[in-house]
């Protein structure tokens, strides 16, 4: 599936130990990110203004300038700030004396999925546009840095796939604040109603679309940094996946635009093998996978009434309850 640099120097158990590395680093900074508000601040406003001076001023040579990777940079980390304000910004109205908060509003709840479906349809234009442009395996002439792509029948049913993890994208107005605990300050962004079986089916899809369009790429951002997300949210961070997955995304794109040759160049640089095979098999589980989320989501849909798009939908499962009850 992947083959490392030997040329340069690489050896299974170094490129292991970078991979663990990264796997770390991004989990730990996103514990310190979600317990400290304004680390969390600083992380997602104040670094970005100043990382963005400077990738269009001393680093303009170096760092990515195509659309895709500077349309994910920006709109994961504008997910991180919307987050943020969804989970501290709160007060009274002086004129009332009315507390308010704007986890309580309706419309602001909206934009969770809204930037969820965001970010999975960029990744599903471009897993069409690579099927289209890459028929034939040719380098791709967009990227900062030489690599091979192979268009296929993977990329269409791949970015089917994508598709339907858009529309199985349910609950958002159940969306709470986590309880201020002595273990757990962190007032995360629970979405009770998005649960584990979402999460694989996400994370399936987004490896297969790292596997099929930046396939030089994807041993860290197809594996490293969809797994730092997910372990999170099964464990410390129960129940807040998507805020999770935002600010470890963020926080990766922002060390790839500014340490490109990281993963581009060098020792650390990982490959796909190129594997016709291999690249079906990916996306045909994360295609097979989505559609099997879809048929239980309609199955609960038609079973309860309960419509996804306007509630919660499986509020009578374990898992749902396990979240809300840490919900204030």
């Amino acid at each position: 599936m992947f083959t490392f640099n030997y040329e340069e120097g690489a050896s299974v158990g170094s490129v292991l130990l970078v991979w663990l590395a990264v796997f770390l680093s991004l989990f730990l900074l996103n514990e310190i990110s979600r317990r400290f508000k304004w680390l969390g601040f600083l992380c997602f406003v104040v670094l970005p203004i100043v990382l963005s001076v400077l990738w269009f001023t001393v680093l303009s040579e170096s760092t990515y300038t195509d659309w895709f990777h500077l349309a994910k940079v920006y709109s994961s980390t504008a997910g991180c700030i919307g987050f943020w304000c969804i989970r501290h910004l709160r007060g009274t109205n002086k004129k009332t004396g009315a507390d308010w908060a704007l986890a309580n509003n309706k419309i602001a709840l909206c934009f969770p999925p809204l930037i969820l479906a965001i970010n999975i349809a960029e990744a599903v234009i471009r897993d069409f546009e690579v099927g289209q442009k890459y028929a034939v395996m040719a380098q791709d002439l967009t990227a900062d840095a030489p690599v091979m792509l192979m268009g296929g029948s993977w990329n269409y049913m791949n970015a089917i796939a994508g598709i339907i993890n858009i529309v199985i994208i349910t609950g958002w107005f159940g969306i709470k604040i986590r309880k201020s605990t002595a273990k757990d300050n962190s007032r995360d962004m629970l979405w009770p109603d998005m649960l584990w079986f979402y999460i694989i089916a996400y994370d399936l899809w987004n490896f297969a679309y790292t596997y099929n369009c930046l396939p030089h790429h994807s041993w860290y951002c197809g594996i490293a940094l969809l797994l730092a997300p997910t372990v999170c949210s099964f464990t410390l961070g129960k129940g807040a996946w998507l805020q999770h997955r935002a600010q470890t995304l963020a926080l990766w794109c922002m060390f790839a635009q500014t340490f490109p040759r990281f993963q581009d160049y060098g020792t650390w640089r990982v490959d796909s093998t190129y594997n016709p095979t291999i690249y079906f098999i990916v996306s045909f589980l994360a295609l097979a996978v989505n559609i099997a989320v879809l048929v239980y989501m309609i199955y609960k849909w038609r079973k309860t009434g309960r419509n996804p798009y306007k509630g919660e939908l499986y509020t009578d499962l374990k898992a749902y309850q396990e979240v809300k009850a840490l919900a204030e």
